[in-house]
């Protein structure tokens, strides 16, 4: 009886998590940009070209500047060998990251809203 061939695979994630560009939002770095004990990755950011353990310790640029560098020279998508997915969008990206920032500041509450009497 003949062998059926195997599927080919495919590159999957192997984690649930996400992890998340702190400069730009982009939702697609394959590690973490810091591991647990403080080591930069070294991976590019294929969004905003941000070099983890490069441009933050070795030129000593914080994520902030960069952010602001980036947003300045028109938020461009930066890997040359690599494009971004159909749906890329750098404004939806940062309003993202933003939310995602907010909400850790309130560890994942919405803010408390009060309204004085009119």
């Amino acid at each position: 009886m003949p062998r059926k061939a195997l599927p080919k695979k495919t590159a999957m994630r192997t984690s649930c998590t996400t992890n998340i560009c702190p400069v730009c939002g982009y939702d697609e770095l394959q590690e973490p940009p810091r591991n647990r004990t403080g080591g930069a990755s070294l991976e590019i950011c294929s969004s905003c070209g941000f070099q983890f353990g490069v441009t933050d310790d070795d030129k000593g640029l914080t994520y902030d500047e960069y952010r602001q560098q980036w947003i300045e020279t028109g938020m461009k998508w930066s890997s040359k060998g690599q494009k971004p997915r159909k749906d890329w969008n750098a404004q939806t990206q940062l309003a993202s990251l933003a939310l995602s920032a907010t909400l850790k500041r309130v560890k994942g509450r919405p803010p408390r809203v009060f309204l004085q009497p009119a």
